[in-house]
């Protein structure tokens, strides 16, 4: 994958622009993103869904990843569509351009409100309510009642299956709040099944985030499949879609390289899956792609407000810190720190901290760099996922800028 960052003489570039060109005219701690490289990313992972000849392959951005109305906006005239967990993230999806017929609405936690807001929403309401409980049907009930309109239904299958990735952002196995079990699923289709108020169309699996091995995957496919075929019968006319999910995974770190699936990668291995274990694939094949969209078109621009030595210990403290940017923090990532400026020197072992009071508070422990001074500006990469979109004012500090460079090399603060 391509990056839109490079040194040029020492000095860092993002997407052909000097970094102290935009750290000069705006205060750190503030977040970089390009247009072109989001846009990038986004149409291979399309061109390779059509490589393979999934069918009609619908790519709906996950907006928790990053909400960004500018970047939306380049999304959605790409036709893309969205993956909500919110009324704010349905809204923010709308004032970009996104179409109601494109949006699935998934979470365990989706009020009342929030049902009836995305039942009333276009012509028709959304694309489809992820459903992940069979509590919740109920209430989708009561909404569509109330609205006068018929829920377009995916039920969220619970594979249970472990994902190899960090604890925090794995959802596909028993004792997660995600999903429903194949058993419940069953069982709500035939009480639900004649509802005048619901439309059974799919099934939705999602296992976790930041996922690079595929064997958890390749069983949740497996389960998604068998269970499109029980949940047809049932209800008595094929499934219109599949949603797989989204979560695969970037090479943050040296190590990922290692074990990365690239969309090439996971596409052909979707089409494998499916061919294998559906008699007939359905209408549709929708995604809900986040970080592989996004993470590689950001950055947070940081600035050394001092060194300190504790003995041999040398710290690098920096104004930007875990309010700003939580994933080093919450996950202990790695991600690459990249200096303004190359200084000539031998590199130095560092711990990069910000200020917040939290010990955790660090974006880097023992990480060799060249030397750093006082002013010096740092990148801090692949931050486009997760980034500003979990950020908060702890401690009272305000919330960084964001900045997004447009697809003609245009740019300023939002």
């Amino acid at each position: 994958m391509t990056t839109p960052w490079t040194y040029k003489n020492n000095t860092l570039i993002f997407d052909n622009i000097e970094l102290e060109t935009f750290a000069k005219k705006v205060p750190t701690p503030f977040y970089l993103y390009s247009s072109r490289q989001l846009l990038n990313n986004y149409q291979e992972f399309y061109h390779q869904a059509l490589q393979n000849d999934l069918p009609a392959p619908l790519v709906c951005f996950a907006l928790k990843s990053n909400p960004n109305l500018s970047l939306l906006k380049t999304l959605a005239k790409e036709g893309a569509g969205a993956d909500i967990v919110s009324v704010g993230e349905l809204r923010q999806a709308l004032s970009a351009g996104i179409d109601p017929s494109k949006i699935v609405f998934s979470g365990v936690g989706k009020r009342d409100d929030e049902i009836l807001e995305a039942l009333m929403t276009g012509e028709q309401g959304i694309y489809s309510f992820n459903v992940e409980s069979t509590e919740e049907l109920d209430d989708i009930i009561t909404q569509a009642k109330k609205a006068k309109r018929v829920a377009r239904i995916a039920f969220r299958l619970n594979p249970r299956v472990n994902a190899r990735t960090h604890k925090h952002i794995s959802t596909g196995y028993k004792t997660h709040k995600f999903g429903i079990l194949e058993e419940d699923i069953l069982v709500s289709a035939e009480k639900y099944k004649d509802s005048p108020y619901l439309n059974f169309v799919g099934i939705s699996v999602h296992i976790g985030s930041q996922l690079t091995c595929m064997e958890a995957t390749v069983d949740a496919l497996k389960a998604a499949s068998s269970l499109s075929s029980k949940l047809s019968k049932i209800i008595g006319h094929p499934l219109e879609f599949l949603d797989v999910g989204g979560g695969l995974g970037v090479d943050y770190s040296p190590q990922d390289k290692e074990v990365l699936t690239t969309p090439k990668q996971y596409m052909a291995m979707i089409k494998d899956v499916l061919e294998k274990e559906m008699e007939e694939l359905p209408q549709r094949i929708v995604f809900e792609p986040g970080r592989v969209i996004s993470a590689r078109a950001g950055m947070l621009v940081t600035k050394v407000i001092r060194k300190k030595f504790s003995d041999s210990h040398q710290f690098i403290i920096v104004d930007g810190g875990m309010n700003d940017f939580v994933r080093t923090s919450l996950y202990e990532a790695y991600h690459e720190l990249m200096p303004g400026i190359k200084r000539e020197g031998k590199e130095q072992m560092v711990d990069v901290v910000g200020p917040i009071c939290e010990t955790a508070d660090c974006f880097a422990h023992q990480r060799k760099l060249t030397p750093l001074e006082k002013g010096d500006f740092l990148g801090v990469a692949d931050t486009g996922a997760y980034g500003f979109s979990m950020a908060s004012t702890y401690n009272m500090r305000r919330l960084p800028m964001e900045i997004v460079v447009d697809l003609e090399g245009n740019w300023e603060g939002q």
